[in-house]
């Protein structure tokens, strides 16, 4: 069985539609880990905090080399650094310019792309290496607003 990709592409801001996204999944039940500079991920931990002043949407983040406690591993949403060993292999969210060594043992990968121009420069290798290993792509333009 293959790993399904959605790329998300022409997003006018990364952190907003993460954590729409990661809103999203949430009520659904899924489990997701994200991906993506330290810094990004950083910001997202920030504002999944503070996007929605009514609503909280659980997460945890895992820095590089670190394992996560038992308590944490109820955690719906989890922010994995590059060299964190994310604790399931459900759903996940990359936005950052490269792949994850293990995304192949995702069920289902989004990816999450800006207009800016090295962002859909890197989206457009990704997505031929997808190609190249033959998993179902599915892509969901976001329409530009004025």
């Amino acid at each position: 069985m293959s790993t399904e990709v959605a790329f998300h592409t022409g997003v006018a801001d990364k952190l907003s539609h993460a954590c729409r996204l990661l809103r999203k999944a949430y009520r659904q039940g899924a489990r997701v880990v994200v991906t993506g500079p330290s810094p990004l991920l950083q910001q997202l931990d920030q504002a999944l905090w503070t996007f929605e002043p009514q609503e909280f949407v659980p997460h945890v983040r895992l820095g590089q080399n670190k394992a996560p406690s038992e308590a944490q591993g109820r955690t719906p949403i989890w922010l994995v650094e590059a060299g964190a060993r994310p604790p399931h292999q459900e759903v996940l969210v990359n936005l950052g310019a490269e792949r994850r060594p293990d995304d192949a043992g995702f069920k289902r990968i989004i990816e999450v792309v800006s207009r800016d121009p090295d962002d859909v420069a890197a989206a457009r290798r990704r997505w031929k290496q997808y190609e190249a290993q033959g998993w179902p792509i599915t892509h969901h333009a976001q329409a530009a607003s004025a």
